[in-house]
């Protein structure tokens, strides 16, 4: 595993920007690797749960653990769509976020992103996939903003 590591940064480095390969792979961490029956990497996982899923596009997923990781290390409002407090409970259990509801985002959201959904003090809620453009999702009243793929829980 250590030594896909540097190339695993890399990658995450490309889709969420730098610094966020050392903060999703930290060097001093030896996550645990799940491979596809080819030998390709699937999977990223760590004590805390998932951290990333590795798709066939060369694109990562994020887990929750991941999404952790990614909220600690960069500031608002980078890869972030903060949502209303009617939202709240609604994202938090895995729902998606509806673009009625958002209340910021970051202006280079585009369709497919990986994002963090956050409440407006900034508290982490879910993972997921962007729907819309940032743009839309500031100006439309209906439709799924980020269609959620883990919520935080309780």
């Amino acid at each position: 595993m250590a030594e896909e590591l540097p190339d695993l940064r890399t990658v995450a480095d490309y889709q969420f920007g730098a610094g966020a390969g050392t903060a999703l792979f930290p060097p001093e961490e030896d996550p645990r690797l799940q491979r596809s029956s080819g030998g390709r990497p699937r999977q990223v996982i760590v004590e805390s749960g998932r951290v990333v899923s590795y798709g066939t596009d060369g694109r990562f997923t994020l887990g929750v653990a991941g999404g952790r990781r990614l909220h600690a290390a960069f500031d608002p409002p980078t890869g972030r769509v903060a949502v209303g407090d009617e939202s709240v409970p609604f994202v938090r259990d895995g729902r998606n976020a509806m673009a009625k509801f958002v209340r910021a985002v970051n202006p280079g959201v585009r369709p497919g992103d990986e994002v963090l959904v956050v409440d407006p003090a900034d508290t982490l809620l879910g993972v997921g996939r962007a729907e819309l453009a940032a743009e839309g999702m500031r100006d439309f009243e209906t439709g799924v903003a980020v269609k959620l793929r883990e919520g935080v829980g309780e």
